[in-house]
């Protein structure tokens, strides 16, 4: 038995309300008007001048390729990002204000994981003499403070990532504890108090000094050589005392200056060197003493933004590769269940400074803390898509620029789509009559569709409308018109043939739709190859192009048909009116067939 078509009124209505939901959407993104791209508004340019005696045409390429993706990874905002010389990145970003993204462009987003030998006041100590007991701990009596960045790193699974650590409280999951939680068991200071001193003297805690003697920290026979560094779960508890004293000697800078410490003959170098340890601070002026790198930003798979289940709070997770996967787990059963901490250093800077509180064997961490939307968002960006391989001046230019084009070049294009749209509504209703008017709507609800999706899609993914987008739009309406036509035709052979108008319609549309299908697929896949392997303003065409394809198959599917099927109850339409469009004289026949039973032997319509 044959499926009944479904009702036309309950279609229609599904898809007014699908309607209604896209523009409430709209609504909640607060812009009622599309944003416009580099040639239409103008926006901002940030001009990068590259530093260190290490740039390279090569190296300068492979920092402009890795900003234009934190900046258009999705190839629909239109930023143009180039190079001039070999020292300078100019990046164009459209919107007047998108000053926003300056941090996002010059991060050098160089992440690593180090475990924290010392934390303390950001002051260099005064120097002490040696203990004479020999109690040294090689460590510094910390200052209570909070903690850096408020950052508390969780696995990504956890019901509920606390975003500060309390005080008096260990924060909890509903199912399990989280795994790294900001240390809180002995003062307000979340970034814990837990000092060398917890295993590197057996007999001894740790002095009242503010600082370490020299000679303390070393293990036996390593401050002839490099300390211990290779080893840093154990340098930690006893860092050499080139190390120690660079440490003593720091102090917090705004901005911070991280530097290295040589581990040959403990002179200071600034900058975030891997292999060496490193002495550097928060946000908040706590400093640390920090092992050689154990994890490295190159062992991330992905980070992305979001608000965690049950959360309110942003985060920036993290998931890392098999090498990366295996070392936190190493680093987490060592650390598990001391008060030593594991420091997040983003380009020299300690964001987060957990202990362990579980075990990480699955490679997935939540990052959270003072974060909201924009800087979440931002970090998430810059660790995705990798660091800079070189380094740029800490101030860039940045520069508000006008269009590229003139003003009346925008309405000349809005111009120039209206034509063309009334020329199509009006061709249509001369020659198709009361069928015409179906045409018009659907022309316009497509219309009022498209101007919603690119509403949202400039609110959600920074969707810009260039000139070569408008001309997307206005090629696509041709498409949208050829679909009506053929489906119109149909009906009209079908008639021709002898069947009633609301039989017609449906035989009509089960051979139409293929045709319509086939014919938008073949558009869908050129927009998707342009898209993939143009760039530039052509993208913008391309995608333009791709999502007015697929609102037409809406339109087509779940509007077209309905209206055609629900208009054919009505007597205009089916017997045959001269205004319908489908009269006898129109569709070059006799008489058009009405429904009714012929007698036996005899044709009811039909060719003369």
């Amino acid at each position: 038995m044959a499926r009944r078509p479904g009702s036309p009124a309950r279609t229609l209505t599904i898809f007014f309300i699908s309607v209604a939901v896209l523009y409430g959407l709209v609504a909640l993104g607060g812009s009622w008007k599309p944003a416009l791209g580099l040639d239409l508004e103008g926006g901002t340019r940030i001009r990068l001048a590259a530093t260190g005696n290490d740039v390279t045409a090569e190296s300068l390429r492979e920092a402009a390729d890795i900003i234009d993706n934190r900046v258009n990874g999705s190839g629909v905002s239109e930023a143009e990002v180039t190079t001039e010389g070999n020292q300078y990145i100019v990046v164009e970003i459209p919107g007047q204000s998108r000053r926003d993204l300056v941090d996002t462009v010059k991060r050098q987003a160089q992440l690593r994981f180090r475990v924290v030998a010392m934390s303390g006041v950001g002051t260099a100590a005064p120097t002490a003499d040696p203990s004479p007991s020999g109690s040294g701990t090689g460590s510094a009596e910390p200052t209570p403070s909070t903690s850096p960045g408020g950052g508390v790193l969780l696995p990504s699974d956890t019901a509920e990532p606390t975003a500060t650590a309390s005080p008096t409280k260990k924060a909890t999951g509903k199912n399990r504890p989280p795994f790294l939680v900001a240390d809180d068991s002995t003062s307000a200071d979340p970034t814990g108090t837990a000092t060398p001193s917890d295993t590197a003297s057996p007999s001894d805690g740790p002095t009242d000094s503010p600082t370490a003697s020299p000679t303390d920290g070393a293990t036996d026979g390593t401050d002839a050589g490099t300390g211990g560094i290779d080893d840093p779960l154990t340098w930690m508890d006893a860092p050499d005392e080139k190390s120690v004293a660079a440490y003593n000697a720091y102090s917090c800078s705004t901005p911070v200056q991280a530097v290295g410490v040589n581990p040959r003959n403990g002179k200071t170098v600034p900058g975030d060197k891997a292999d060496w340890p490193m002495v550097t601070c928060d946000d908040q002026g706590i400093k640390y003493l920090l092992s050689v790198a154990m994890v490295e930003g190159t062992d991330l798979d992905d980070a992305s933004a979001g608000i965690p289940q049950n959360d309110v709070n942003w985060v920036v997770s993290l998931d890392f590769n098999g090498d990366g996967t295996d070392t936190f787990a190493e680093i987490s059963r060592a650390l598990y269940g001391t008060q030593k901490q594991f420091a997040i250093v983003l380009d020299g800077v300690v964001i987060s400074a957990p202990t362990m509180d579980g075990i990480i064997l699955n490679g997935q961490a939540q990052i959270s803390g003072n974060f909201n939307q924009a800087s979440a968002e931002s970090l998430a960006t810059s660790l995705r898509y990798g660091s800079l391989p070189i380094s740029f001046e800490k101030d860039p230019t940045v520069e508000t620029i006008g269009p590229s084009l003139a003003g009346d070049q925008l309405s000349a294009g809005i111009f120039a789509g209206l034509i063309g749209l009334l020329a199509v509504m009006l061709y249509c209703l001369l020659y198709y009559r009361g069928l015409g008017i179906v045409v018009i709507a659907s022309l316009i609800v497509a219309a009022g569709i498209t101007y919603g999706v690119v509403l949202l899609l400039g609110a959600a993914a920074g969707f810009t409308l260039t000139l070569p987008g408008i001309a997307g739009l206005i090629v696509a309406v041709g498409i949208t018109a050829d679909s009506f036509i053929v489906y119109f035709e149909r009906i009209r052979d079908e008639m021709r043939d002898g069947k009633s108008m609301r039989v017609a319609v449906e035989a009509g549309w089960k051979r139409a739709r293929n045709t319509c299908l086939a014919a938008d697929a073949v558009s869908l896949l050129a927009a998707i190859v342009l898209y993939i392997f143009a760039a530039g303003v052509v993208r913008g065409f391309a995608f333009a192009l791709g999502i007015s394809t697929l609102i037409d198959l809406v339109v087509f599917f779940w509007f077209t048909h309905p209206m055609v099927s629900w208009l054919a109850r009505f007597r205009f339409f089916n017997q045959g009116h001269k205004l319908s469009g489908l009269d006898a004289e129109a569709l070059g026949i006799d008489r058009i067939n009405l429904g009714t039973v012929a007698p036996a032997g005899q044709t009811v319509g039909g060719r003369a």
